[in-house]
This record gives C-alpha cells, structure tokens and sequence, in this order.
C-alpha cells in the first residue's frame, strides 16, 4: 500500500473522525464544566500594589550600534 498517494484521503477521513467524535460529545451534560459557586472579592483594605524597580544603566548609541 503506497501512503504517499492516500494522504489526503487519510487526513479528510481524521478530519471526518474527529469532527464526529466533537459533535458526538458535545451534546453529551455531563462533560460539561460545572457553573462557579462564587467569585471571590478582595477588599480594598487587603490589596497591595506590587512594583518592580529596575536598576540598570541606559546602553548610549555607540554601544547600541556594536551589539
């Protein structure tokens, strides 16, 4: 069986299978994801800010055109 000239009759029949198989199982209520109970809510009092400081020096021109 030569597979170099059934390669696209192979990929449209993966493409069919898996076409059917999401279909199949998307009707399906018990795959589903359950709803959130609830959202959680931080208070203004408990919320920090986090900051980064970068320390480093500025490459000048020069530099820049050696890299």
């Amino acid at each position: 069986m030569n597979i170099a000239k059934n390669m696209e009759a192979i990929f449209v029949a993966i493409i069919a299978i898996a076409g059917a198989t999401t279909l199949a199982t998307a009707a399906v209520p018990k795959f589903h994801a359950a709803p959130a109970a609830a959202t959680v809510v931080a208070s203004l009092d408990n919320v920090t800010m986090h900051t980064v400081h970068v320390s480093a020096k500025r490459l000048s021109p020069a530099e820049k055109a050696a890299l």
